[in-house]
């Protein structure tokens, strides 16, 4: 089970469903077919996606969503502790949109199924221009249930769910530019740890001067997000958009997340995009890397995403907008080509397999890339 590996491709599917839904106006009808690619850290996460929306009449929208991913894994935490392994997840969503006056109400499913992991939500948000069309305020709930299960042991099963609720609002200031603010709650209650992950602790007795138990997590976990964005329009039809974000959660983790970026759309068709993001967190609570002992305290992990870290990002992407002459049917379309370089360090994750006097071993670190193709057409 790997959600952190795939939670960032999730969000990319999620966008391509979503976006052109703004109040007042129902998404067009178009197709986008996407390949991924993520390779960093030993994990390699490949696979395709299409996306299917269209119009029904002036008040409905539907769209159907098919996306698969294979990952391949040897990370840090799979060969400290375990062997190396592959697996698949296949993922279907569909959704509605109804418009009523300037008033656009979504309902829409998600079904995740892997060997392991199985996860079912719901969601449903509502989008209201007001004030002529300048403020529009968006409010959502999504509801997920998951079933949690442990490849090799047919006696392990657990559950957990997650409530989301979001509030966002968006601000046309001026004719050049939009700002826009958000609030978002999560709460999660039953198994949220990983049931492969273990934490190490101070073992003289052992040859490596550690050893292994499993983690434990608290059974419950609220967080809730902050964000404010704006984008800039200039004069050649350019644009500069940025982002702050800060998170924190009953954990005791803290973050906080900064982005710039710039479009630049040319004559020929051709759009050039590029942005910078920085993201620094605080370590949770009862996370530790090395624990002085065995059951040292109620809750114990070592899962490196709940250490402290920073992580540092540069995403380059390019987009040809094209007219089908061949096709009658198709409106336009459009070849985007996404790539994202990152970068991770971690202040109090150690790399076990460098070998030393531990708690002394080489503080951890690593880069990884993703790419993104996707054609887009519309009809």
């Amino acid at each position: 089970m790997r959600k952190e590996q795939i939670c960032w491709l999730t969000a990319i599917i999620a966008l391509l469903a979503m976006r052109g839904a703004m109040a007042g106006i129902l998404p067009e009808d178009r197709v986008d077919l996407l390949y991924h690619s993520y390779d960093g850290e030993g994990v390699q996460v490949t696979g395709p996606s299409i996306l299917v929306r269209k119009g029904i009449g002036n008040s409905f929208s539907v769209y159907g969503n098919y996306y698969v991913d294979t990952i391949s894994s040897a990370s840090i935490d799979v060969i400290s502790t375990a062997s190396p392994y592959e697996e698949e997840r296949t993922e279907v969503s569909a959704g509605v949109d109804f418009l009523h006056g300037d008033t656009i109400m979504s309902l829409g499913f998600t079904q995740s199924d892997e060997s392991d992991f199985i996860a079912n939500s719901a969601y449903f948000n509502i989008s209201q221009d007001v004030f002529g069309g300048l403020t529009t305020v968006n409010m959502g709930y999504a509801k997920g249930s998951n079933e949690v299960f442990r490849n090799g042991d047919p006696t392990f099963a657990a559950e957990s769910d997650r409530k989301n609720y979001r509030l966002s609002l968006t601000q046309v200031l001026t004719k050049n530019m939009l700002l826009g603010l958000s609030l978002e709650t999560i709460t999660d209650e039953g198994f949220l740890n990983n049931p492969y992950r273990s934490v190490r602790y101070l073992d003289t007795g052992s040859a490596l001067g550690f050893s292994f138990e499993p983690e434990v997590y608290p059974n419950t976990r609220t967080s809730t997000a902050v964000a404010i964005r704006s984008r800039y329009f200039l004069k050649y039809r350019a644009a500069v958009f940025g982002e702050y974000r800060y998170f924190t959660d009953t954990w005791g983790i803290d973050a906080h997340t900064a982005e710039l970026g710039y479009t630049h759309p040319t004559d020929s068709g051709w759009i050039y995009e590029g942005s910078i993001r920085y993201y620094s967190q605080t370590a949770a609570d009862f996370y530790s890397d090395l624990f002085p002992g065995p059951q040292w305290q109620n809750y114990l992990a070592r899962d490196k995403e709940l250490a402290t870290f920073t992580s540092q990002s540069l995403s380059l992407g390019v987009t040809y907008q094209f007219s089908p002459q061949r096709w009658d049917f198709l409106e336009r379309g459009s070849i985007n080509f996404f790539v994202d370089y990152m970068f991770f360090n971690y202040d109090d994750f150690r790399d076990v397999t460098a070998g030393g006097v531990p708690g002394q071993e080489p503080l951890f670190s690593f880069d990884a890339q993703v790419w993104q193709l996707f054609v887009s057409f519309w009809f």
